[in-house]
């Protein structure tokens, strides 16, 4: 995957240039403090790759690359406020590292920032690129809203959950290839498919996001392992436990309780107990069936790209590496 390297490389070095902003200090710190935290660059590195597949050249989709990467760390560095989180990819979030105050002003600042990647694009093609952009950042707000109301719901269906991982997470995979194709001059059908395939393999990389919330690492997963249990969110995991009658009303049990009414050990305990039962409902191993078969109707999609061969297998191999995230 010397390909990806060498456009993790160029984006980085880019990333650093045009994100340079330095006064105030207590406006740009934590805008630089978050984005160099680190992560897979996932969404910058498929504006780029959609581009160069589709015949333009990485570097015109620079401004693209870092208008997703910005506006996602901006996501997170919110989402970390609501959710009241300690962690983000292992250390500390810009909130408990600064004040809440700031997090939401810098995070302000960098939405703002995303907007201004694009200025270097003209005529239609900006016009595209920034409806694109809107569009998605709404879906975006829409499946955040979900996530927040499903904590106070107990009759959230499967199809509602994921409906909410499509807007929270899935739509800006799309978003980011769509834009690498926009920038290439590809047809609308073309547009559409490369961003299906995005969709499907978002809500794959988001379920196996909530597998490994409970089931991950806690030296690689960087963030809270059993984060999603300790706020009773109804994720894939918990609806799938659900089906299974004996492990019904244990986990209603447990995720009736307020995180703020427990003592850490107490927390550990249910943290543990729900896991459990995770397991021994079969909501584990559906969850597991469940990333395999968004992550075929993702590979299935590279078949309809006007691309390369080559270059298809490549997508196809980078879509299996991405998801081996099971140790």
């Amino acid at each position: 995957m010397d390909l990806l390297s060498d456009l993790k490389s160029q984006f980085l070095e880019a990333l650093k240039q045009r994100t340079s902003h330095a006064e105030p200090a207590t406006l740009y710190d934590p805008v630089h403090y978050i984005l160099d935290l680190g992560g897979k660059r996932l969404r910058p590195l498929l504006s780029l790759m959609a581009a160069e597949m589709y015949g333009a050249k990485s570097n015109d989709a620079m401004g693209c690359a870092i208008a997703v990467e910005v506006f996602h760390n901006f996501t997170l560095l919110h989402d970390d406020i609501m959710d009241a989180a300690d962690l983000r990819r292992g250390k500390e979030t810009v909130h408990k590292k600064w004040d809440v105050n700031t997090g939401i002003l810098s995070g302000d600042a960098m939405l703002i920032m995303a907007y201004q990647q694009l200025d270097e694009y003209e005529g239609t093609q900006f016009k595209e690129l920034t409806q694109l952009l809107s569009r998605t950042a709404l879906e975006v707000c829409e499946g955040q809203q979900y996530d927040v109301d499903f904590e106070t719901r107990d009759d959230v269906t499967i199809d509602e959950y994921l409906l909410m991982i499509k807007l929270k997470t899935s739509v800006l995979l799309g978003c980011s290839l769509q834009m690498g194709a926009i920038i290439a001059g590809a047809s609308k059908e073309q547009q559409q498919f490369i961003y299906d395939y995005g969709i499907y393999l978002g809500i794959a990389f988001q379920l196996m996001d909530d597998y490994l919330d409970a089931f991950g690492d806690p030296e690689t997963f960087g963030k809270e392992v059993g984060g999603d249990i300790r706020e009773n969110k109804k994720t894939y995991l918990y609806l799938k436990s659900l089906e299974h009658s004996q492990s019904n009303e244990s986990l209603k049990k447990w995720f009736a309780l307020d995180q703020n009414t427990l003592s850490e050990m107490e927390m550990s305990d249910k943290k543990e107990k729900v896991k459990t039962l995770f397991q021994q409902s079969g909501g584990a191993q559906a969850t597991l069936d469940a990333i395999i078969d968004y992550t075929e109707k993702a590979l299935n999609t590279i078949t309809q790209l006007e691309i390369s061969d080559e270059n298809k297998t490549f997508l196809k191999r980078f879509s299996l590496q991405l998801m081996n995230r099971i140790s």
